[in-house]
């Protein structure tokens, strides 16, 4: 009988699996193509983080400086005449307070109305109407009471805001916002508040809206405040409209003469204690130099900017960014233009 073996045949040798050696040595080439795959992925990353950074650095650098372009190019609209500029202006609830003085816009105003931002900042006040009458106002021609008499009453109307002015720049002036009343009955223009009307004095139409807008730079984002809708006096009433914005610089074009145009720039506020030249002042600063910092969001491992950017006015208003330790770990992108204050040239020649 012939006996049959169980046992299975003998594998062929390439049927046998892989040695320890071989599995060591493929767990080595993945890994390797693992490390290789993850720096790629990591440069990649990093790229894109930066290229994203840099784009909404970009984009809020932009709205900023629009922002900013926008209110100051109106700065002066609706009480653009010299009887006006310098005078300290009374502002009705919920601000109820008396700024330091009118004008188009103010480099620095005192911390009284415009608390001071970052470090190495300015803050800006501007000022403007939105009226469609005249920008050098209608000449009073009675006070009676709350009763204001001028030419052309049928031009106001009821919520208007508008300011009495003397007529012409006087020591001591003071200004009062009030709004129009009910009801306009030609010639007489009913007002909240006559402080400061007289008989021959100037009455401006400021309209349904004007804005008296503080801007500043506060925790590393551009913000604004409204007086007419609060407090501004107050940081914590300020809204940011532009995020990781580190710096706001301005200067004041000013012009030695009337028709000179602009031949010096600094952040030096007219002053004097003549009113009629302070507001001839006034009338000789018909431009505005901005600079605007945005920052990447992206903070990079290592230092990256060196020194702090610099702009056309560096000389006297630098940009500093050293108020955050890490300053130099983030990329920056500076945003800068002139602006004129157009509303000025408007008005009649200073002496």
């Amino acid at each position: 009988m012939k006996l049959h073996s169980t046992l299975p045949p003998a594998m062929p040798e390439h049927h046998r699996g892989f040695t320890l050696v071989e599995v060591m040595v493929a767990m080595v080439i993945g890994m390797l193509g693992l490390i290789i795959m993850m720096q790629v992925f990591s440069a990649a990353e990093g790229q894109r983080r930066a290229t994203t950074g840099s784009g909404d650095a970009q984009s809020n650098g932009a709205m900023a400086l629009y922002a900013l372009q926008r209110d100051i190019r109106q700065g002066g609209y609706g009480f653009n005449a010299v009887n006006t500029f310098g005078c300290p202006l009374a502002l009705p609830a919920p601000a109820s307070r008396t700024l330091a003085q009118l004008a188009p816009v103010i480099i620095n105003p005192p911390t009284a109305d415009v608390p001071a931002g970052d470090a190495n900042t300015d803050t800006l006040l501007i000022a403007y109407g939105n009226n469609e009458g005249p920008p050098e106002g209608d000449v009073i021609t009675a006070v009676n009471g709350s009763l204001l008499a001028v030419a052309a009453a049928t031009n106001y109307r009821t919520g208007q805001q508008v300011i009495a002015a003397p007529s012409a720049p006087t020591a001591g002036c003071a200004l009062t916002l009030t709004a129009v009343g009910t009801p306009v009955t030609a010639p007489n223009v009913p007002v909240s508040d006559a402080t400061g009307a007289v008989d021959g004095g100037t009455l401006f139409n400021l309209g349904t809206a004007p804005r008296f807008l503080a801007y500043a730079v506060r925790g590393g984002n551009l913000t604004v405040c409204d007086y007419l809708t609060a407090n501004c006096s107050a940081a914590a009433n300020y809204i940011a409209i532009a995020n990781n914005i580190v710096s706001l610089r301005a200067q004041y074009g000013h012009a030695s003469t009337d028709v000179s145009g602009v031949d010096s720039w600094d952040q030096t506020t007219p002053a004097d204690a003549n009113q009629a030249t302070l507001a001839c002042l006034w009338a000789r600063t018909s431009a505005l130099r901005i600079a605007i910092v945005a920052r990447n969001s992206q903070l990079e491992r290592d230092q990256i900017t060196a020194v702090a950017p610099t702009w056309s006015g560096s000389a006297g208003a630098a940009l500093t960014l050293s108020g955050r330790a890490n300053w130099q770990n983030y990329r920056y992108k500076v945003f800068e233009t002139i602006i004129p204050i157009r509303n000025l040239p408007w008005m009649g020649t200073c002496t």
